[in-house]
């Protein structure tokens, strides 16, 4: 009976070890799934950047001098107004990722930062008119605070990535460079 007993005891030990380690597994498979949704929105998102489409708008819109308001963006050129219409919801979809942290802040302070708060910079009073125009205050909002948290970041002050980062080594398996 005593060893009946034991066995008992050993095989609820076994059973209690089994199920935590299907928990701990379990949590280990969620943040990893988490991550490469991450990852694969990060990478969808930013594949839109090389479309022929958005490098014309984004052209287009460096190029207008700042603070066009509605009128004078639709004057400047015949598709002006749909560049920036292009730019502008792009730049929403990244402020939405961002905020719900579906995309890093810091992926898109590298990669779009600068580029983000000047967009904005020249689009803001058209999107001040669109939104008087449209009697909707939260039109491209997420675009603004995408614009106002990338300015706002702090600046590590390491100065261009080529500079900053001239030391760097890949790490892992790759080749070594």
């Amino acid at each position: 009976m005593d060893d009946l007993s034991r066995l008992a005891d050993m095989a609820e030990i076994v059973g209690a070890l089994i199920v935590v380690g299907g928990v701990v597994f379990a949590v280990l498979q969620m943040q990893q799934i988490r991550q490469q949704r991450r990852e694969m929105a990060a990478i969808e998102l930013f594949r839109s950047f090389g479309s022929p489409a958005f490098s014309d708008a984004y052209r287009r819109i460096l190029t207008l001098p700042d603070g066009l308001n509605a009128e004078e963006i639709r004057k400047h050129c015949d598709d002006c107004e749909d560049a920036a219409m292009l730019i502008s919801t792009t730049m929403e979809n990244i402020g939405v990722m961002v905020f719900h942290r579906i995309v890093p802040s810091v992926v898109v302070y590298d990669l779009v930062g600068s580029s983000t708060v000047i967009l904005y910079a020249k689009l803001e009073r058209w999107i001040d008119d669109l939104r008087e125009e449209l009697d909707s205050p939260g039109f491209f909002e997420w675009f603004q605070w995408l614009a106002q948290m990338l300015e706002n970041l702090p600046d590590p002050d390491e100065g261009p990535a080529y500079d900053a980062h001239r030391d760097w080594k890949p790490g892992g398996r790759t080749r070594q460079l």
